[in-house]
């Protein structure tokens, strides 16, 4: 991805930090989880070169055709809480709108 810099590596290494911690917490059934969103429009993002473009190409690109917001995200880590997903741990799920999907 144009201009993301350092944040395809520092995704890729929490995402096996989120494994690892997964393998060595869960006979204390301790449920590790992360949580992986699309672009955001956050003040932190607007700095990055050709933002409002990887946002537009975003929304092209994903299945659902429209960007993410934070209460996706919050949702998502809400319902990782429940009794719903007490079965899951050491996964990443993509708050994306399906761009995650897309070659």
């Amino acid at each position: 991805v144009p201009n993301y810099n350092l944040m395809g590596p520092v995704k890729a290494a929490l995402e096996s930090a989120v494994r690892y911690l997964a393998y060595e917490l869960g006979e204390k059934h301790i449920r590790v989880h992360a949580v992986s969103p699309g672009p955001l429009k956050t003040r932190a993002a607007s700095g990055l070169k050709d933002f409002d473009v990887l946002l537009s190409e975003a929304i092209e690109r994903a299945p659902i055709g429209e960007l993410v917001d934070i209460d996706d995200v919050g949702l998502t880590a809400a319902y990782l809480t429940t009794p719903f997903a007490r079965r899951l741990t050491g996964t990443t799920t993509y708050v994306d709108g399906g761009l995650s999907i897309m070659a």
